[in-house]
């Protein structure tokens, strides 16, 4: 049998909002496996959908850099918060999203063996070992991207929590509706949403959710699970796809009705189109 650590069970409570002993329970269940236990929470009706958010994270930041034709998107871990919040550090992560966007590298790996434009007689990894060495942590860039800009559409950024969250959203229709993607990117950062719709679910997803519903209403008539399972996907999607999220800013709203009032009011073709949500310490 595995040993379950209070590490674990911690783990799995701050994932949950489950007591500690419950969550021990379940980790015995499953036999220490934190993914499966929660999932025993949950069927057994003592946890909600447990989301990408309560994943132990790194210290970090996560940089960007905007040019009239894309947007370049940085992860650089530290270990402390402290350094994160290092002058040296924080001019080391913005310099190279700029540079990520001149040269448009294929892959974090290509873009390590690049010339660093601050310095060129070092290569980007090299100037890493150097910035190591001077402020004494361990820093590693963990994950980029470049997000090419498309015609006809506006784009939102916000950093949150001094760069540890970053949002984007592309609206599609016009090229003067920055501001209102902002907004929108605002709600992506407060409410993580992990879908668009309700298509972009994978099928895997639903079933698991489907399952663990039918778990919950064990001894039920078969017709009327059928309808209860209708309802609790809908619930599923309304809190993992952001155009049916209620908009923050106005919950009697959701955020897909927002965007057809905007279209309405500037007599335009908007439509949220995409959003990107990076966070420290989560892989894509």
């Amino acid at each position: 049998m595995t040993s379950i650590t209070a590490q674990t069970v911690k783990k799995l409570r701050d994932r949950s909002g489950v007591g500690m002993s419950k969550c021990k329970d379940a980790l015995v269940e499953a036999d220490g496996d934190i993914e499966k236990a929660a999932d025993i929470l949950r069927k057994k009706g003592l946890a909600s959908a447990v989301k990408k958010e309560g994943r132990e994270t790194k210290e970090g930041t996560i940089g960007f850099f905007e040019s009239d034709t894309d947007i370049a998107l940085l992860e650089v871990n530290a270990e402390t918060d402290f350094v994160a919040k290092n002058e040296k550090f924080q001019k080391f992560t913005k310099d190279l999203a700029e540079q990520i966007v001149k040269t448009q590298p294929a892959s974090l790996e290509e873009f390590l063996k690049e010339n660093y434009e601050i310095d060129p007689s070092l290569t980007i990894d090299e100037y890493r070992n150097l910035l190591i060495q001077s402020i004494g942590e361990n820093i590693q860039i963990a994950r980029l991207e470049v997000i090419h800009k498309k015609d006809n559409s506006s784009y939102g950024i916000y950093s949150h929590m001094g760069g540890k969250i970053v949002t984007i959203v592309e609206i599609s229709g016009s090229t003067a509706e920055a501001k209102f993607a902002r907004d929108i990117a605002m709600h992506v950062a407060a409410e993580s949403p992990e879908y668009l719709k309700m298509d972009d679910i994978p099928e895997a997803i639903k079933r698991k959710e489907e399952e663990i519903a039918r778990v919950q209403m064990k001894g039920k008539p078969e017709n009327i699970i059928e309808k209860i399972l209708i309802g609790k996907i809908n619930s599923f999607a309304d809190g993992v796809c952001l155009l049916r999220q209620k908009y923050v800013k106005d919950p009697s709203l959701n955020v897909e009705k927002i965007v057809q009032n905007r279209a309405k009011e500037i007599n335009a073709n908007l439509k949220l189109t995409c959003f990107w949500r990076w966070k420290i310490g989560e892989t894509i």
